[in-house]
């Protein structure tokens, strides 16, 4: 498959949600989750307003018909928070196909200043290892949730 990488747009929010939703139907390891999750308060704050100052992300198109394939976005989630927080989806059956790896490669290419990035993740999320290839290493574990940092 080929596809296609461009930087996210203020425009793109739209993006951003569904694949908020991706994110979280896989944290839900399966089950159905209602979409209207992604407008909780602790999940919203990933994407609503984006592109503002300090937002910085990707999306993977596919190349042939646009079909949205996956996404690796970035924000401070308070203006008072020194570590920004990184969020990915790549969507179900584009998995594991080096999709992930290409928007991280890419991210971590265009934000060389960026020295400390944190992200959360299940504890038994297939993409830990993806992350630790990227040099994220475990900083807290919770019951719900791990904290991955990566500083360079």
């Amino acid at each position: 498959m080929d596809y296609v990488i461009r930087p996210l747009q203020s425009e793109d929010e739209p993006i951003l949600w569904e694949m908020l939703y991706q994110a979280l139907q896989r944290e839900t390891q399966g089950e159905e989750t209602a979409r209207e999750i992604v407008r909780r308060p602790e999940f919203s704050r990933y994407v609503e307003g984006w592109g503002r100052e300090g937002d910085s992300g990707f999306v993977a198109h596919d190349s042939t018909d646009e079909q949205l394939l996956g996404a690796v976005w970035c924000r401070a989630l308070e203006p008072q928070e020194k570590t920004p927080e990184l969020a990915f989806a790549v969507k179900p059956g584009h998995r594991r196909r080096g999709i992930g790896a290409a928007l991280l490669t890419q991210w971590v290419r265009a934000n060389p200043q960026q020295s400390v990035v944190s992200l959360r993740v299940a504890p038994s999320h297939p993409g830990a290892r993806l992350y630790e290839r990227f040099g994220f290493r475990v900083v807290e574990e919770g019951e719900n949730a791990v904290t991955m940092r990566r500083e360079v």
